[in-house]
């Protein structure tokens, strides 16, 4: 079988334009791999591929939730594995192509069964972030050293979900990750390549990505999320809370700029600690790589 190409890398860095280019020389479809690329009504402040580049190559798992819909990392990669088999069987190639680094890591080593969410028991710990973070993060150093090395006390989603599980299964995280579920039954088919730029580079593409996604109705979006009072808190939607602020006359949009910026390159900051940390075949520098590069390597792997 050929190998399953699986592009991922830092937010900016261009991954979806490589996805389209490889697919389109290698007969190929695209599969997101992101967590928050898969609602519906946020595709602009979550950089979901635009609507020339769904016409050129077929995507899926690409705004196809509601926002009030959630969907646990476990079901993702269920789904993950059907649409590796459907576009198998229209002999074609699947290319993975995300962001989420625990997704691409859960491939291969699967995910603890306890990864499904306790909504109730997740607002309250959520709320008591808000009050005192410092007072849960005690309570995770009490519970799970281990783990709790691992997770950052400004890092809320990682936090509140290790106190989460420990509530619902009476076990640390440290602990549940004992407990791992299938992982993809195309686990050894992969070919994992990750994307890296230096920062001087990326943060410069990262700013004109956000002044293109606000000329393009970035501000809108937000709007009409906060007019239908829809509840995104398990959406790591950034700019979503500094447009709320401008929209509120709470701040300029030369400041709302700036804070989604910085918010923006922190992200990217984790995502690279977090794959650079972790398994992949290939890697490829964009300072010493072009686009056309990478897809002509990527096409002779096969």
């Amino acid at each position: 079988m050929k190998k399953i190409i699986s592009i991922f890398g830092p937010t900016g860095i261009g991954k979806s334009s490589i996805a389209i280019e490889l697919a389109k020389k290698n007969n190929g479809e695209i599969i997101g791999v992101d967590s928050r690329q898969i609602y519906k009504g946020v595709s602009i402040g979550t950089a979901q591929p635009n609507q020339n580049q769904l016409n050129e190559v077929p995507h899926h798992l690409i705004g196809f939730k509601d926002l009030n819909e959630k969907i646990s990392a476990g079901e993702y990669l269920q789904l993950i594995d059907k649409k590796i088999d459907q576009i198998l069987s229209e002999n074609k190639s699947p290319i993975l192509c995300g962001g989420t680094g625990l997704y691409f890591k859960s491939l291969v080593e699967g995910i603890f069964s306890g990864s499904h969410t306790n909504e109730v028991i997740r607002k309250r710990l959520e709320q008591e972030y808000e009050n005192d973070k410092e007072k849960l993060f005690k309570r995770l150093i009490e519970i799970d050293p281990t783990y709790s090395e691992k997770v950052h006390i400004n890092n809320k989603k990682r936090l509140v979900r290790a106190l989460e599980v420990f509530e619902a299964t009476g076990k640390p995280m440290s602990e549940n990750f004992d407990l791992i579920s299938k992982a993809s039954k195309y686990k050894n088919d992969y070919c994992f390549v990750y994307l890296q730029m230096k920062n001087h580079l990326l943060h410069p593409r990262i700013q004109k990505r956000i002044e293109f996604m606000i000329n393009s109705g970035m501000i809108e979006e937000v709007e009409e999320i906060i007019n239908k009072k829809i509840d995104i808190s398990h959406i790591d939607y950034i700019g979503f809370k500094e447009l709320s602020l401008f929209i509120n006359n709470k701040i300029s949009i030369e400041q709302a700029i700036e804070n989604i910026f910085i918010r923006t390159r922190q992200y990217a900051k984790r995502q690279n600690k977090w794959f650079s940390a972790n398994r992949y075949d290939i890697n490829f520098d964009l300072e010493n790589f072009s686009s056309n590069d990478i897809v002509d390597k990527l096409i002779q792997i096969n």
